[in-house]
């Protein structure tokens, strides 16, 4: 599981995509993430027990997708390119705001919904979901659980007879028994959406396709998604004041890096080079993204190869543990997942550089505006180890997904679409403005043209109604347009670099007797960069993944390959 996710949308008071459980428990407050997480969805091709495996990226399930129209309602500063989120650069202007919903779809139904929630749900009867309610012309009543212990909610209820109208599910949380509960609780969405019926729905048409092809479930089209870049969402975030300050240059290969973190580190005066830079040594390496299923499958001159086969795997991993054993590393990584919060000492300058999601480009940089006006954190462009181009790997489209329940009336469907074609409007719309900040002299004020959260807004627009549906992937900072444009920008860069794997954009449930196959190699990995083990026990525990299915799950995902195809383009 990588350290957090991968951005979906980043405007101030909008969720930040995730993807993963421990960075969104970590910003609830500021932002939501919908990166993919650990997809183990049954699919086309499985059977409803779901043991058996399967996936969504069948030859025969592009029938079930909707109909992409892009939406012409606003146009974006900056355009979506090589896998990068759309971006926004200016202020907001409330008097120009587009419409993008001309009239309510909902019929005044009444709709229940369950989601993960980080932060302390408000009453139920509030302004901002009283005026919710009212644009989309439902009445929807949220039962928000606690995203910590998500999981444990999710499986009694759908193990129960009692399931709400709608479920938020991300796809972290689709361990277990879940797959087989999406299949036998949840609804197909086809007869509304599929091919140009989603033109009912304008916001819903425009969302990506790579998008709702992961929202093909036992062969149905069953989710609403929450849209993500495929582009990495970790970046090596720096300390861009103090570099220009000491005359530090930007590394540009694995030497280079090492050297700098020499120059940099003096542990007497407490000040480090870094954090934990295994997931950065992992994109300059070309490791495979294994931070969800498939665990970094991809099929290489007709071999199925998995990433923890390979020898840049062993090379990402003998890199990161030279960092920490020279002690060039802060000594709070020492403690892996139980780290505290890199922002203090990031923001004290005790360490200088550590990877993390897009996200925190502008959040760090808008908790330090006040307080130290000179403090400037910026993003490292990938490099490869060697000096040369990198070789980075598509992360999933989209990582959150609503469901609705398979008894649902027509009436009670047609109502759920209604809110998610709102929440689904497009940056520069009424709608994306009352989804994300509320209401106005309420929930935020605004302020040069920046929406500012009133505290109000802060406790009532959190992560509720954008968890039914998003737009495309969009960036927008009108509070600090730099950040915006530059985040975009190395999504773009690095796209140019960024290669789909043989099973980019499928949800893989892989067969039952598998799915615990590979839990202990994220522990193996931190022992061995924490010198606790040695890189002869990572080639021990791969020959031991083999010997005990790992090469019969290689037979398996090459069979499904074969009878399936790839989405990958």
């Amino acid at each position: 599981m990588t350290p957090n996710a991968a951005s979906a949308s980043s405007a101030p008071g909008r969720r930040e995509s995730p993807s993963r459980r421990s960075f969104l428990a970590s910003t609830a407050v500021a932002a939501a993430a919908v990166a993919g997480g650990m997809p183990l969805l049954s699919a086309c091709g499985a059977s409803d027990s779901g043991s058996g495996g399967g996936t969504s990226g069948g030859k025969g399930d592009r029938k079930l997708l909707p109909t992409y129209v892009a939406n012409t309602v606003v146009t974006p500063d900056i355009p979506a390119k090589n896998g990068s989120a759309i971006g926004f650069t200016g202020k907001t202007d409330l008097a120009a705001l587009k419409t993008s919903v001309p009239k309510k779809l909902g019929k005044g139904g009444k709709v229940t919904i369950m989601s993960p929630f980080w932060g302390s749900p408000p009453k139920g009867d509030n302004a901002y979901y009283r005026a919710m309610n009212d644009m989309t012309g439902v009445d929807v009543v949220w039962q928000n659980q606690d995203g910590n212990t998500y999981d444990q909610k999710l499986g009694a209820v759908l193990a129960s007879s009692d399931v709400p109208d709608v479920v938020v599910v991300p796809s972290w949380n689709m361990g277990g028994k879940i797959p087989t509960a999406i299949i036998n609780k949840f609804a197909d969405l086809g007869p509304y959406l599929s091919g140009d019926k989603v033109k009912d729905y304008p916001n819903l048409a425009a969302i990506p396709t790579d998008a709702w092809r992961r929202c093909i479930i036992g062969g149905k089209l069953r989710g609403l998604p929450q849209p993500a870049p495929y582009v990495t969402g970790i970046v090596p975030l720096y300390r861009k004041d103090i570099f220009d300050r000491q005359g530090y240059q930007v590394p540009r290969s694995a030497d280079e890096f090492t050297a700098l973190c020499k120059e940099i580190t003096n542990a007497r005066a407490k000040r480090w080079a870094c954090t934990d830079m295994k997931w950065t040594a992992f994109q300059m390496f070309g490791v495979l993204s294994g931070s969800e299923k498939p665990l970094g499958w991809n099929l290489v001159d007709g071999k199925m190869i998995n990433r923890i086969e390979t020898e840049e795997y062993l090379e990402a991993l003998e890199w990161t543990r030279k960092l920490f054993a020279a002690g060039y590393v802060h000594p709070d990584s020492l403690m892996g997942k139980n780290a505290p919060d890199p922002g203090p000492k990031f923001a004290a300058g005790e360490f200088l550089i550590y990877p993390n999601n897009i996200s925190q480009w502008w959040s760090r940089t808008a908790e330090q505006a006040a307080q130290n006006p000179s403090y400037r954190i910026w993003g490292m462009d990938i490099f490869g180890h060697d000096g040369g181009t990198p070789h980075l790997w598509a992360e999933q489209p989209a990582g959150i997904f609503a469901f609705v329940n398979k008894k649902a009336s027509e009436s009670v469907i047609r109502d759920a679409l209604a809110v998610a074609d709102v929440t689904a409007a497009p940056y520069g719309t009424k709608e994306y403005m009352a989804t994300n900040y509320g209401v106005q002299g309420a929930d935020y004020t605004v302020r040069n043209g920046v929406p500012v959260k009133t505290t109000q807004g802060n406790n009532e627009v959190l992560n509720a109604y954008v968890m039914v549906a998003s737009p495309a992937a969009t960036i927008a900072h009108p509070d600090f347009p730099d950040v915006a444009k530059a985040q975009v920008e190395w999504q773009q860069r690095m796209g140019a670099f960024t290669r789909k794997s043989s099973f980019y954009g499928q949800m893989i449930t892989e067969p039952s007797r598998y799915t615990d196959l590979g839990n202990d190699f994220e522990q193996l990995e931190d022992d061995i960069t924490r010198g606790r083990k040695k890189i002869s026990d990572m080639q021990q525990a791969v020959s031991d993944w083999k010997s005990k299915g790992g090469d019969k799950l290689r037979d398996w995902y090459k069979k499904l390959l074969d009878e399936n195809g790839t989405a990958a383009g």
